[in-house]
């Protein structure tokens, strides 16, 4: 039997630094295997969690949500076929719905018995889950409804009215998910492990209702089982409503069954954010860095920017510098090299050009 848990969580929460902490303090012992999909042209996490000696299946191609049937059910029979592990985490990109990769699970495990969907959470960043809520509501939200446990993270400094009220909105969104808003660090793995297969039966019960709107729209549309537009879940997020509206044309791999139907409260990943991603031989001074970090955290004029990511040679390339970073605080640390310097923002409406120029590439 192999055990599959689901960590997703909207651009920033802190998926990796959870992933990391359940393997090092949960998982020992276990094969593991973590598939990853980075929306974005370049993927960054995959060397820092290859170094914990996980197998990593990167598919940056684009958002998950978009391929599900195609790439995303390829690699998870390939890593069946490949390792037979006894447990494989998905890590979705941030921007994909989590009824989604769940559904797509489901699709590959029919034809793999011994797959067990175990958990499926959501690491929400607390400080941001009402900014987050409002402007992109139809992602964020369907995160949250779908998620058997909610992991808030950067719980420890935030003031406990706003955490209070941050949970109030999570669970607005879902009565019955466990909210985890305990400081990670005081906390064990095994803690957090607990915490998320607890809810299995809550699983059970959106597994259902995941199923209920896809037969009802299957009913209502008459589409393929093999669409894979997400459309399933349509009726489901018009009963909570959005903040964030779009009439876009559906992208290509747009299952065609769905065109001509009204899809003016439905959207596509790639349709609302965008990546901007640069390899780089470029050296920087931590000065430089810091600098063009400053400015994109505090929203000067690059656009909507969500997430920032890179690592880069400084001094002469003699040391690497990592960063991460939110809308108004980022860190850098000292990590090791990779084959070259490599930049990624992800937002909506970036400004390339503007982007170009902050980081000395124009």
């Amino acid at each position: 039997m192999t055990k599959i848990d689901i960590i997703s969580g909207f651009l920033g929460a802190g998926k990796t630094t959870l992933i990391k902490k359940l393997l090092d303090e949960a998982f020992q012992g276990e094969k593991i295997v973590l598939i990853e999909n980075e929306f974005g042209e370049i993927g960054i996490d995959g060397g820092f969690l290859r170094d914990a000696g996980v197998e990593i299946t990167e598919m940056n191609s684009g958002c998950i949500c978009c391929s599900l049937v195609g790439d995303f059910g390829a690699a998870l029979k390939q890593v069946l076929a490949d390792y037979s592990p006894d447990r494989i985490v998905i890590e979705p990109s941030g921007v994909g719905k989590l009824s989604d990769v769940i559904a797509a699970v489901e699709g590959v495990g029919k034809d793999a018995p011994e797959l067990r969907l175990n958990s499926f959470v959501t690491v929400v960043d607390a400080a941001k889950a009402k900014v987050y809520m409002k402007n992109f509501g139809e992602f964020f939200n369907n995160q949250v409804e779908h998620a058997c446990a909610i992991v808030l993270s950067r719980t420890q400094n935030l003031d406990p009215a706003k955490l209070d009220g941050a949970v109030r909105l999570l669970r607005e969104k879902n009565q019955k998910a466990a909210i985890l808003t305990t400081p990670w660090d005081q906390l064990s793995g095994k803690q957090i492990l607990e915490a998320m297969e607890g809810g299995r039966d809550l699983a059970r019960e959106l597994m259902a209702e995941i199923e209920h709107h896809h037969h009802e729209h299957e009913h209502h549309h008459d589409h393929g089982p093999d669409c894979t537009c997400g459309c399933h879940d349509h009726h489901h997020e018009h009963e909570h409503g959005h903040d964030h509206h779009h009439d876009h044309d559906h992208g290509e791999g747009v299952c065609a069954a769905c065109h001509g139907h009204d899809h003016h409260h439905h959207h596509h990943a790639d349709e609302v954010f965008t990546s901007w991603g640069r390899e780089t031989p470029r050296t920087y001074s931590r000065e430089e860095l810091q600098e063009a970090l400053s400015a994109l955290a505090m929203g000067e004029d690059f656009g909507y920017v969500l997430r920032a990511k890179g690592m880069v040679p400084c001094d002469g390339g003699q040391t690497w510098l990592h960063f991460d970073l939110v809308p108004e605080e980022f860190q850098i640390r000292e990590g090791s090299p990779d084959y070259t310097g490599r930049l990624c923002v992800i937002g909506s409406e970036l400004k390339e050009d503007r982007l170009e120029k902050l980081f000395l590439l124009g």
